[in-house]
């Protein structure tokens, strides 16, 4: 009988796309994937860096994974395990620890499944961690998330995902249309294209060899895909190019998720990023011209070192007169060996957990402004697994969350539908057009 391994995904798109790369390693040495209670033999825990309370998340995980099957092996992978290997180790029950460099060895690395008194560290320098490894998630979602970008050159004051996952790497193209033709053959109908730092595709061995935008035009030819999202693009490298294409493609959809981080030029600059806050207005700009019922979504953190209450402010209302569809909204958290830790001018708790407050007020708030321009038009909207309450969930191509009553057949397919109303809970009611099914 085959041995068992579980998983479980801590963090961002990317990592559910190499933690199902991992599963597929594993099914390939002869292992069957099952579920988290599902008593497997070996839990596999993807961790994450940039959310807060990484190590009592893991903990958390690994006791109760230990709760279902006592005797099962565990292995911490991911951001955290580079930057912390030596305090997850120290987690009771934890067996293996494998850093950015060694994760994607996992198989090698596991040859013996007996629990052992003290876990083992894999954990080399992240300079080490400096070939690119592709995966995509499949079997498991409606749509897939596809790596085709790793690691970062960018030194954001704040980031530690340079420290825990290497210098910017990528795919080739080649790979990435093979990988792309693989998914559509299996029947998903959306690529959610990610990566660290995804606008800076095209660097191999340290050396420029494309670019995000030869990409772009490159996988809008792969047959049988429906559609194709970017996850999540820098200003700076949002090129019009790329606006322009994505306007008139045959795939990609109207939908860029573009972090700004803060409205303030002030605090920007403290934060190092690659821009400022004209030419990200700029970009919403462009793209709302050339598609005005494009969805715009922006990451953006408060209480940032030094960030006073008029830096707020000006961060707020620059926001609120932005033609934008949601925000992302993250409470800054001090990071070890980063800049922004030692930088004075800390923001109290209290006053970071109001600034946050006021923004997902104003999300939602943009959300709903954006909704309301979509009713009445038709739209394909692609269906999801998940179930509440007797309903059934899906997107539009722009990213419009509706809502309709359960119906077996229309799970992972694509509908035509009349946007209809906002519901209570403020999803968008829809009515089925003429045409039923898209192929």
């Amino acid at each position: 009988m085959n041995k068992k391994v579980a998983f479980y995904t801590l963090g961002c798109k990317l990592n559910y796309s190499e933690t199902s790369g991992i599963s597929r390693m594993f099914n390939n040495a002869g292992y069957d994937t099952v579920d988290f209670t599902d008593t497997p033999d070996v839990y596999v825990i993807n961790t994450c860096s940039v959310t807060e309370n990484a190590d009592k998340k893991c903990k958390r995980v690994v006791k109760e994974a230990l709760k279902i099957s006592p005797n099962a092996y565990v292995t911490i992978v991911g951001c955290y395990a580079q930057l912390k290997p030596k305090e997850i180790s120290e987690i009771p029950g934890v067996d293996m620890v494998l850093g950015a460099a060694e994760k994607f060895q996992i198989i090698d690395h596991i040859t013996d499944l007996t629990k052992k008194p003290k876990a083992v560290v894999f954990n080399q320098p992240v300079s080490e961690a400096n070939t690119f490894v592709p995966t995509f998630s499949i079997g498991d979602r409606t749509r897939t998330f596809l790596k085709v970008q790793d690691g970062c050159d960018y030194s954001c004051t704040f980031c530690t995902i340079p420290l825990a996952r290497g210098s910017s790497r990528s795919d080739t193209i080649e790979n990435v249309l093979k990988q792309a033709t693989e998914v559509a053959a299996s029947g998903v109908k959306e690529i959610v294209l990610t990566g660290v730092n995804l606008g800076d595709f095209g660097i191999r061995n340290g050396e420029r060899e494309d670019r995000f935008f030869d990409l772009v035009k490159a996988l809008d030819e792969v047959e049988g895909i429906d559609r194709i999202r970017i996850s999540s693009i820098e200003p700076n490298l949002l090129s019009d190019d790329i606006i322009a294409f994505v306007a008139q493609s045959k795939r990609f959809v109207p939908h860029f998720h573009i972090p700004l981080q803060s409205g303030n030029n002030k605090i920007l600059g403290l934060m190092r990023r690659r821009y400022r806050r004209e030419l990200y207005a700029d970009r919403v700009a462009t793209i709302k011209r050339l598609m005005p019922d494009c969805c715009i979504g922006v990451d953006v953190i408060v209480g940032f070192p030094g960030e006073t209450r008029e830096d707020f402010i000006d961060t707020y209302n620059f926001l609120n007169d932005l033609d934008i569809s949601y925000l992302h909204v993250f409470t800054y958290s001090e990071r070890e060996n980063t800049p922004a830790a030692e930088m004075s001018g800390a923001v109290p708790g209290s006053t970071r957990a109001e600034r946050s407050k006021m923004l997902h007020i104003l999300s939602e708030k943009k959300r709903r402004a954006f909704y309301e321009t979509q009713i009445g038009n038709h739209a394909e909207v692609l269906f999801e697994t998940d179930i509440k309450e007797g309903y059934m969930h899906g997107f539009t191509r722009n990213y419009v969350k509706v809502k309709t009553k359960y119906d077996p057949v229309l799970v992972r397919e694509i509908k035509h539908v009349t946007l209809t109303a906002i519901a209570a809970d403020g999803d968008v009611e829809i009515t089925e057009a003429e045409e039923v099914l898209v192929h």
